[in-house]
């Protein structure tokens, strides 16, 4: 199964690579079935913190893989939806797009179900369902509306158009545009700041973020007891990060 995508571990960090050239990184089933036991192993490993989501050097991924479906393929979801990841809704863990060439599709509902997106030059992104009689149901029209707005969201969502990596720059959802080719270098320096903080730390401020995105009223966000932050707050962490403070030195993290 694994053989639709690549996984390497770097101290705390994986990188994950679709892998299907052929098809410009097109997903049917089984690359979402193993993408999806890929994105669970990274969840329940204890030692690994943070992860890199990317492509190759020319696309990142065109969404679903419409001539296997053409073709007779089986076809179906997987639990986790697209790419094993836009139904993963309890993955707290920071993942980084590193995106070269295009994001189409469910390739692009992939991108922004990422926390940070690190986008070369050369990226191109689109949701053109529209345009094939479909919608983007990965979750694209939803988290589009909800960071861009409705007017700029719908902009993209009802016309299929292609947006630049400049123009997502400045609409919002991607975090820094690097030179063609470089997407996934500069996410590794991205992954590098993140690794230097402290991983429970990193794990509860993503929960509460996305949680509080949930509760209309901000003071029940604010009041509201999460359990990650329980779970930092009686660390070894949590006591190792004001010592080191203290001591003028770099905490040693364990993520315990």
């Amino acid at each position: 199964m694994r053989e639709y995508c690549r996984v390497e571990r770097d101290g705390a960090l994986t990188l994950v690579t679709l892998a299907r050239p052929e098809r410009r990184n097109a997903l049917h089933v089984h690359a979402n079935e193993a993408l999806q036991e890929v994105w669970d192993d990274f969840a329940a490993d204890p030692d690994q913190h943070v992860a890199i989501l990317t492509g190759g050097p020319d696309f990142f991924c065109a969404g679903n893989d419409l001539k296997w479906q053409a073709e007779g393929g089986k076809v179906g979801g997987v639990r986790s939806g697209f790419a094993g990841l836009c139904y993963r809704f309890d993955l707290d863990k920071p993942v980084i797009a590193a995106v070269n060439g295009i994001a189409m599709g469910g390739g692009f509902e992939t991108v922004l179900n990422c926390d940070i997106v690190i986008a070369d030059e050369t990226a191109r992104f689109a949701l053109p369902e529209v345009r094939h009689g479909m919608a983007a149901l990965a979750g694209g029209v939803h988290r589009l509306t909800r960071t861009l707005g409705r007017q700029r969201a719908m902009g993209i969502c009802l016309t299929g158009r292609m947006v630049s990596a400049a123009e997502g720059r400045e609409l919002g959802f991607v975090n820094e545009v690097a030179p063609a080719h470089e997407a996934l270098r500069v996410a590794r320096d991205w992954a590098a700041t993140l690794l230097a903080n402290g991983p429970l730390a990193l794990q509860a401020t993503k929960h509460v973020a996305l949680q509080g995105l949930s509760t209309a009223d901000i003071g029940v966000a604010c009041r509201t007891e999460y359990w990650p932050v329980q779970r930092m707050k009686a660390s070894a962490d949590y006591v190792e990060g004001p010592r080191a403070f203290a001591e003028k030195r770099k905490p040693e993290w364990t993520g315990r």
